[in-house]
């Protein structure tokens, strides 16, 4: 939804700091629904939903990022988005939960800058924008799972030789 005034961005939060999603990555906003957990994954993945004929992998990017799971509040949704990390299945749907996931932010892409650091543990971490209440940082969908978590939650489908 870029326009002259900007692209459209999901805000939410992890442990108070702001991060945005590009709303043109979000599948649908869902309240936040019982999951099906998945034995030997690790704590971050929160299980598997079921919805709309398709089972969907969920991640919960505060256990993620900072070690402790999204608080049960009613503002913390499952947002169902674009997952384009496997080079052989190039949209898969992928859940996340996420806190404080009720506002919206309209911006231009080039005012969200790089930041200096380097965090090879986080490389789903992007740029970060400063406004009047503070840094935002943007997340990149396609870099939320290692390789070893997206062959967990993607298997490879029958005669698909693994990734």
């Amino acid at each position: 939804m870029a326009t002259d005034k900007g692209v459209l961005y999901l805000q939410f939060s992890i442990a108070e700091q702001r991060f945005a999603l590009d709303v043109r990555e979000v599948l649908e906003v869902l309240p936040r629904r019982a999951l099906k957990p998945i034995a030997q994954a690790p704590a971050w993945v929160a299980g598997v939903l079921a919805h709309r004929g398709a089972l969907v992998p969920v991640i919960d990017l505060s256990a993620l990022s900072f070690g402790s799971p999204a608080p049960s509040r009613s503002s913390t949704r499952l947002v169902l988005v674009h997952y384009r990390g496997d080079p052989l299945r190039p949209d898969l749907p992928l859940g996340l939960v996420l806190e404080q996931a009720t506002d919206t932010l309209r911006c231009p892409e080039h005012e969200f800058q790089p930041y200096g650091l380097d965090n090879d543990n986080a490389p789903y971490l992007g740029p970060v924008r400063q406004d009047g209440q503070g840094l935002v940082q943007r997340i990149r969908i396609d870099d939320l799972l290692p390789d070893t978590v997206r062959q967990l939650l993607y298997p490879p489908e029958p005669g698909q030789a693994p990734t």
